[in-house]
């Protein structure tokens, strides 16, 4: 097996429009990714709803979340994480624009052994 190796915090994209979203390692129902946000929020109205189980740490940065059904927003800051279960509908209010917010992204099947 290769060895693969980087820095999350190091060779960030671009400033740009969108959120970045690069693949750091994929196996059957396994991704994780690094995603580099600069001030972007999803669209008026949008949620996403994903198939997979979400574990998300922030490493940079900061964000606001709003998970449906939620009271409050919940404002993340380095160092937070956030476990959001498969179907559990959320969207993100707003991301730090003053600097880049790195998450790092761990999607996996519901009730999947990741570990092995």
């Amino acid at each position: 097996m290769q060895i693969a190796s980087g820095n999350l915090l190091t060779g960030l994209p671009p400033a740009s429009s969108e959120e970045v979203f690069e693949l750091l390692h994929q196996r059957a129902g396994l991704t994780i990714e690094r995603i580099v946000s600069r001030g972007q929020a999803s669209p008026p109205g949008f949620w996403y709803d994903n198939p997979q189980e979400e574990w998300v740490l922030l490493l940079s940065g900061s964000a606001g979340l709003t998970l449906e059904g939620a009271s409050a927003e919940h404002v993340m800051q380095a160092g937070a994480w956030l476990h959001i279960p498969a179907h559990r509908r959320h969207r993100i209010e707003w991301t730090d624009g003053a600097q880049p917010t790195i998450w790092l992204a761990i999607h996996h099947d519901p009730g999947a052994d990741v570990a092995a």
